[in-house]
């Protein structure tokens, strides 16, 4: 692998001002996840307005460019999603200082998002062919309960003709090429309930439900990879003096082994039949599902080049397994890596920054990757 060339490194030299001012616009358009409707509409018109030819927005609410990949049969998707996790419709508060850029989601995803736009106008304006097609996409969805429908939909659509996938999320100290699969559930436990005084005596819905999670966690992980599970959210009752009726919460296990994944499924069940057990309601909705990597996926060749890339400009990755868009083709057996072009901090927080000067070094490094793919 050659470090990239004078005319690579020029064009990036005299667009970064450019990625700088388009990252400030995308980040203050909200896009709570299954309501990126704003970003797509931005995306598509970026792509449109630098002369980009058949891009579209499908029903997944995706940002679909595909590039030179008409009749290819061993496409490379390179995506980043538009989706963050805070739940704003107005416009996200941006602000500049100390040489960061700070907003919610600014690093994660929107700095990748207008990297994966940028790569993809580069290639035009410079007339890069790839060896085989490419498909540059903003997806929705990846956030929380979007539960991947972005990088489903993009599956489906193309099924049998995806040969990798390159997701461009987080920083670039990691390499993430080993898929954390997850459950989510909605659980809601529902009892007679009635006045404190009065009805006193009889069962308390936020009384099992607390039972419940106390015995989610008495569980030991199991051994096999890297096992966590989780209660984050928990919801019910009426008033002070109401016995309450109805509690939920929101419940998740995640694990790197599919092995794990099937430990936590039967416990799972084990606790909900004890509770029902109790004579009292236990419904549950499943509200995420990720699946962990199918075995014998080989990601060795793809993370080599990345790892590669980086230590060309001067950045040593370490490599790490995660929950991202690359869980889906992971699944079904494609080759799949992930790693973004920032360093930041505060992922998930309304303090998010990223460091403006790192993006320079990012870009150079997904450039750097994208043109082994390129003729």
């Amino acid at each position: 692998m050659n470090k990239l060339n004078q005319t690579i490194e020029s064009y990036l030299n005299e667009h970064w001002q450019e990625y700088i001012d388009d990252l400030k616009e995308l980040a203050q358009i909200p896009a709570p996840s299954h309501h990126e409707e704003q970003r797509a509409e931005w995306c598509k018109a970026y792509l449109e307005r630098h002369g980009a030819q058949g891009v579209y927005i499908d029903k997944a609410l995706n940002v679909v460019f595909p590039y030179h990949a008409q009749d290819s049969k061993q496409l490379l998707v390179v995506n980043a999603h538009t989706d963050v996790v805070f739940p704003d419709l107005q416009p996200l508060p941006l602000r500049e200082e100390n040489g960061r850029l700070c907003a919610p989601g600014v690093g994660d995803d929107t700095a990748n998002v207008i990297a994966v736009l940028h790569m993809a106008v580069m290639a035009m304006k410079l007339g890069l062919k790839p060896k085989n097609g490419i498909l540059f996409v903003l997806n929705s969805c990846e956030e929380g309960l979007g539960n991947l429908k972005g990088s489903r939909q993009i599956m489906e659509d193309y099924k049998g003709r995806i040969a990798r996938w390159l997701a461009v999320d987080c920083g670039y100290e990691e390499v993430i090429n080993s898929a954390v699969g997850s459950k989510r559930y909605e659980i809601t436990v529902e009892t007679e309930g009635g006045h404190s005084f009065s009805n006193f005596g009889n069962r308390n819905a936020i009384r099992y439900m607390a039972n419940m999670i106390e015995t989610f966690y008495s569980l030991k992980v199991p051994e096999y990879g890297i096992t966590t599970y989780n209660v984050g959210l928990i919801e019910g009752g009426t008033s002070v003096n109401t016995i309450a009726q109805k509690c939920k919460m929101l419940y998740e296990y995640r694990s790197s082994d599919i092995r794990s994944i099937e430990y936590m499924d039967k416990f799972f069940e084990s606790v909900l039949e004890l509770y029902r057990s109790m004579g009292i309601t236990v419904t549950v909705e499943k509200v995420g599902d990720r699946p962990c990597m199918a075995q014998g996926v080989d990601c060795s060749e793809f993370t080599a080049q990345i790892v590669e890339a980086a230590k060309l400009h001067g950045i040593e990755m370490c490599v790490g397994s995660g929950s991202t868009d690359c869980n889906i083709p992971l699944s079904m057996g494609i080759p799949a890596t992930c790693f973004g072009i920032y360093l930041g901090h505060g992922a998930h927080t309304r303090e998010e920054y990223i460091e403006i000067e790192s993006t320079k070094t990012g870009l150079r490094i997904l450039a750097q990757v994208l043109m082994e793919y390129m003729g």
